[in-house]
């Protein structure tokens, strides 16, 4: 079989094939995580990436190369989840740049796409780091160059490009020593290998049953406009969702008018635009009104109504008075934040129901729940920023593996101004935010929230899902880890021991404070008793013991 080009129908085929090739050995790749950690999440994330943009691929009745590349970039830009997903979005981005000015694609264009993808992926990440999914990215780059003015057969040209991705995949970890020491290869980049498989599956023609589920996206508290109150109280009955394709970028005074125009014949508006699409939530009695001036923009997908009314009596049934009086909570603070245009306001990333009030209680406006087990996308992001009434908004990531995605949100938000935090751990979070001081500017807070967080050493604890060699520490399947900022900081077999092992390794004459917070698998008997046995240990801090209620992690701690 020799094919000499690719057509908007190939393509198309080929893009959802690649997306299923992906979710089809997602474990298998979030097992492949150095840590052996109960919540490996990098098939995982790489998954929900591609489907956000499958989904609008899925939805394009008439392909053309053009609007497939507009489907993919925007749609994994604002699905991207973790460094791994963004990478990822960054990858499809550039590629797409490059493919959409051509009516068909040969090997010549596959290449300088292959390139334009590596180059706009390296320059997404501040510091890029070899023996990952952007060498992998990168030796295919170079390969493909190479065989270009070789062969125009595009199936000869895809096998050997992936057969050098698959080549640096295995070398990567005489690049990382840390894969090596676990017998494991780059997670993103097998991810990115598997993309690659199911791409030539699909342009070969193979049978690939793909199907693209509706996204999940994460809850944003004080955003939970779906929770039923009593039927007397919704106003506006049907919840309208839908994507704008606009026929040219819409203008920020557009925009507000726009929105201006929802705010007229409906609440709980979500507006986010990109130069290509917008994305649109409201509430209404007349979603046709909605729709009828959104066309005025552009051509409409995605469009999806649900009656609330009636979705109201199901939910009554389970537990009614528990979602009101929460909707009720939710929706005044949500009034209250909304209220008066702020100068600052505050976004946090956390999980457990006890950070999450230890973070309202510091000053949060918005908590979008996620973390460690789930990294929220790039779009949710965006939509805790339409929750925030702030000229300025800071955003706490408080997981390294979500600083990315806030990163590419704050280069998407419109109106205002969207500050990251690269807070890498809870406890560094909460100490950025107690020191944020409204007298400085936005440039200084950030300097100064920094400079305070990166003086916090902490530690998370959890239990080991397989056997493997980290650090030159033996851990067995089970087994109980602290892991701190630079690796493995004690092993055993108990949650308590391990625990105090970990703090006195972290601790020294100039410490002073301990932060605990216990996890929803542990009893507060048991972390009283730890919390006496920190401070038998470590006489010269004063010691804190908060409840996270945080899930996987049995303890997150913290010394300053």
């Amino acid at each position: 079989m020799v094919m000499k080009e690719i057509d908007a129908g190939m393509m198309q085929k080929a893009f959802l094939a690649a997306a299923k090739g992906l979710e089809a050995k997602k474990e298998w790749i979030n097992e492949l995580n150095v840590f052996p950690v109960p919540d490996g999440d990098t098939g995982t994330n790489m998954t929900l990436t591609i489907m956000s943009a499958a989904r609008e691929v899925a939805a394009i009745e008439e392909p053309t190369i053009e609007n497939l590349s507009k489907a993919i970039s925007s749609g994994s830009l604002r699905g991207a989840r973790g460094n791994s997903g963004v990478i990822l979005s960054q990858l499809f981005r550039g590629f797409t740049k490059e493919v959409k000015k051509s009516e068909t694609i040969t090997t010549a264009v596959l290449a300088r796409a292959f390139v334009r993808g590596t180059e706009t992926a390296y320059k997404a990440v501040m510091k890029p780091k070899e023996g990952t999914i952007l060498t992998v990215a990168k030796g295919m780059a170079d390969r493909a160059v190479e065989l270009a003015p070789k062969t125009s057969d595009i199936i000869e040209f895809v096998n050997q490009v992936i057969a050098e991705g698959d080549n640096v995949l295995s070398r990567t970890p005489e690049m990382l020593p840390v894969l090596k020491e676990a017998g494991v290869v780059d997670s993103g980049g097998q991810g990115l290998m598997e993309v690659m498989r199911g791409a030539r599956d699909g342009l070969l023609g193979k049978e690939v049953e793909v199907t693209v589920e509706a996204d999940r996206p994460m809850t944003v508290a004080g955003a939970r406009s779906e929770i039923a109150a009593p039927e007397a109280d919704i106003r506006f009955g049907y919840c309208t969702e839908f994507i704008i394709n606009l026929e040219k970028p819409m203008e920020e005074t557009e925009e507000d008018a726009f929105k201006a125009y929802l705010e007229s014949i409906g609440d709980s508006i979500v507006v986010v635009a990109d130069d290509d699409l917008v994305k649109v939530h409201v509430h209404t009695n007349h979603p046709g009104l909605a729709f009828e001036k959104a066309l005025t923009y552009g051509s409409l997908s995605r469009m999806k109504i649900d009656n609330m009314r009636e979705e109201h009596h199901e939910r009554l049934i389970q537990n009614a008075e528990k979602l009101a009086a929460e909707q009720k909570r939710e929706e005044e603070e949500k009034k209250a934040a909304q209220s008066v245009r702020k100068p600052y306001g505050f976004i946090a990333v956390s999980v457990g129901d006890g950070l999450g009030e230890i973070f309202k209680g510091i000053g949060a406006d918005c908590l979008i729940e996620g973390g460690q087990t789930m990294n929220p996308s790039t779009e949710d992001v965006l939509n805790a920023v339409d929750q925030v009434n702030a000229d300025v908004i800071f955003v706490l990531p408080n997981n390294k593996n979500i600083i990315l995605a806030a990163e590419q949100a704050a280069s998407l938000v419109k109106g205002k101004r969207l500050v990251v935090i690269p807070s890498k751990t809870v406890p560094q979070g909460i100490t950025a935010l107690i020191n944020f001081a409204p007298d400085l500017s936005p440039e200084e807070n950030r300097d100064n929230m920094i400079r305070e967080m990166d003086g916090v050493k902490t530690a998370q604890v959890t239990y080991a899902v397989r056997h493997t060699t980290i650090d030159g520490r033996e851990i067995r399947e089970g087994d109980i880890m602290a892991i701190g900022d630079q690796g493995i900081l004690a092993v055993g077999t108990s949650v308590q021991s391990t625990a105090l092992e970990a703090l006195k390794a972290m601790t020294d004459e100039e410490s002073e404070l301990i932060s605990i917070y216990y996890g929803s698998d542990v009893t507060e008997e048991d972390a009283e008793k730890l919390l006496a046995l920190v401070k038998e240990a470590c006489p010269g801090c004063e010691v804190e013991l908060n409840r996270g209620g945080q899930p996987i992690y049995y303890y997150l701690m913290s010394v300053e």
